[in-house]
């Protein structure tokens, strides 16, 4: 009998550890959603960051990462899905593909352009992103920095966490020094708040702290 229980719980478990997962959606971002408490990051596409910028082909700045959080949330929040867990990232959210009517969610994301195909972590939708790079759909109508690349950067403290505040407080050998957006060295120049470094709002701001502005 016990060994009988056994067989029983060991053909369970995979179901368990599988369940869908249903509920409403609420959109976090272009491939970030939450539903009933549980936070799921779409399997294999990615999308910018909400903080993110692109240019349009005029070169003039653009937000993408808010507005391909607003059209998914315009397309989805809401709605009932039905998610079918695949991993846990390393951030602790649950990794799922998820439908809404019968339709997958990351398919129908990245085929309108709002996301990209992860190809990292699975082909499923390479095909979806080709068929919106040709049309121009979306995020291939403009010039933008893979998501990837965007969070890379802003690890390394070259991107400012709040978009009012661009000013590079850095410290040198030189001493205290700020660098503007246009400056010759502002790019390349990372921010470590640990060793001191900030982030400044203005100008005057910098100086008041103790900060001058760098040559070029």
């Amino acid at each position: 009998m016990l060994r009988l229980c056994s067989v029983l719980v060991l053909l369970l478990l995979p179901n368990l550890a599988g369940a869908d997962i249903r509920g409403i959606v609420r959109v976090i971002d272009a491939d970030t959603i939450d539903v009933g408490g549980i936070r799921i990051r779409l399997h294999a596409i990615d999308a910018p960051e909400i903080g993110q910028s692109c240019k349009t082909e005029q070169g003039l700045p653009f937000a993408c990462g808010a507005w391909v959080t607003g059209q998914v949330r315009a397309m989805y929040e809401g709605r009932q899905v039905t998610c079918q867990p695949r991993d846990t990232d390393r951030h602790g959210r649950t990794v799922a593909k998820c439908a809404v009517a019968g339709s997958d969610m990351g398919a129908e994301i990245v085929a309108a352009g709002l996301a990209f195909a992860y190809r990292k972590y699975g082909m499923d939708y390479d095909l979806d992103e080709k068929s919106a790079y040709v049309a121009d759909r979306g995020l291939h109508g403009v010039r933008v920095q893979s998501p990837a690349q965007f969070r890379q950067t802003r690890a390394n403290g070259r991107i400012p966490p709040d978009p009012a505040c661009r000013i590079k407080g850095n410290i040198s050998p030189n001493g205290y020094i700020f660098h503007m957006p246009g400056q010759d060295f502002y790019e390349r120049t990372g921010i470590n708040e640990a060793r001191g470094e900030r982030w400044f709002c203005s100008a005057a701001q910098a100086r008041q702290a103790g900060w001058r502005p760098a040559r070029r």
